[in-house]
This record gives C-alpha cells, sequence and structure tokens, in this order.
C-alpha cells in the first residue's frame, strides 16, 4: 500500500519509541505498528471514517484504537 499520508520505514523508527511507549496492554500486538500509525495518518489527511479506510490497512476497529490511546497520552500532539 503506498498512500501520499504515508511515512517512510526510515521516518517511522524516529516515532516509533514514543508510539511504543504510549502502550496500555502487555498483549502481544496483532498489526505492525508502521501500518496502524499509517491508517491514522490516512485517516487524519483525508477526514475519512474510520469505517471506510482502505482494506489493506489493518482493521478499522484496531487503528481507532490505538488512535484513541496515541491521543489520550498526547503522542500525537504537536511539541
Amino acid at each position: 500500500m503506498n498512500y501520499p499520508s504515508n511515512i517512510s520505514r526510515r521516518q517511522f523508527e524516529l516515532v516509533r519509541p514514543i508510539l511504543e511507549g504510549a502502550r496500555q496492554s502487555t498483549r502481544p500486538r496483532k498489526y505492525d505498528l508502521y501500518d496502524l500509525f499509517c491508517a491514522v495518518a490516512y485517516v487524519l489527511k483525508t477526514g475519512c471514517q474510520w469505517r471506510q479506510l482502505p482494506v489493506d490497512f489493518p482493521r478499522w476497529q484496531s487503528v481507532y484504537y490505538y488512535y484513541r490511546v496515541w491521543s489520550e497520552e498526547q503522542v500525537l500532539d504537536e511539541p
């Protein structure tokens, strides 16, 4: 999947530690954190509804869950 909202894996490695620090659960992650981040970026960039995420992203419920976690921890806020 290649969307204009995606960032490179190299860029993602710079924000990965911050995103992993906001994790609330100890269960193993079902989806790649990069895919989840790109899906959140897609929704924020396009303004689409969560349920209308393209099928090549993880399930919308999982993406929305991570969006809520990152929002509550203020990970997605600008510095």
